[in-house]
């Protein structure tokens, strides 16, 4: 009983810690945020943040960790090569971010580390070379710049979506990607 209680504290604690962390990434970068002030707002010891964090960087990756955990997570749980189940997953994936806004604006941001969109880009690019076969079907550097491209793209159209404020749905929102990603400029015709 009392490892529950300790268990349950812990996660309290590391929550309450990721939350204050994200308040503050609203307002500035992390490497102007201070050990001090994130355990201020969230309530708690320096000697409690160090009791569970390196330091500002170890809290900032483990939060990213967790969401790119959740990404892989979701990804491989499903098999989408047709259109509709294309899009299907991009909505599921958008429905994701919608639920973690803040999270997701705060790690896409312009001033947050450049790290983790690559290893978001890293991710995808697997995924999507190996659910669309893309390997077996073209040349190994065609293949891989095609997968960047189409995942930036999409990454930006993301950051535009997030920056305004959510003004398409999840679904309008994969459509145009699937479409744009699919079919390139001839949409435009």
């Amino acid at each position: 009983m009392a490892d529950e209680k300790l268990d349950r504290r812990k996660k309290f604690t590391r929550k309450v810690l990721k939350e204050s962390m994200i308040m503050l990434l609203k307002e500035k970068q992390i490497s102007e945020v201070t050990v001090k002030e994130l355990c201020e707002l969230a309530d708690v010891n320096r000697s409690t943040f160090y009791s569970h964090y390196l330091d500002l960087y170890d809290l900032l990756n483990k939060m990213e960790e967790e969401v790119l955990d959740d990404m892989k997570a979701y990804l491989y749980q499903h098999n989408f090569q047709k259109d509709e189940e294309s899009i299907q997953m991009t909505k599921k994936i958008l429905e994701y971010v919608v639920a973690n806004k803040e999270i997701a604006q705060i790690l896409l941001h312009e001033n947050a580390d450049p790290n983790f969109r690559k290893r978001v880009m890293k991710i995808a690019q697997k995924y999507l070379m190996d659910s669309w076969g893309l390997t077996d079907k073209l040349d190994e550097d065609f293949s891989h710049y095609l997968s960047i491209f189409i995942i930036g793209g999409c990454l930006q159209m993301i950051r535009k979506w997030l920056d305004d404020n959510l003004d398409q749905s999840p679904k309008e929102m994969a459509v145009l990607i699937n479409n744009f990603a699919n079919n390139g400029l001839s949409v435009v015709k």
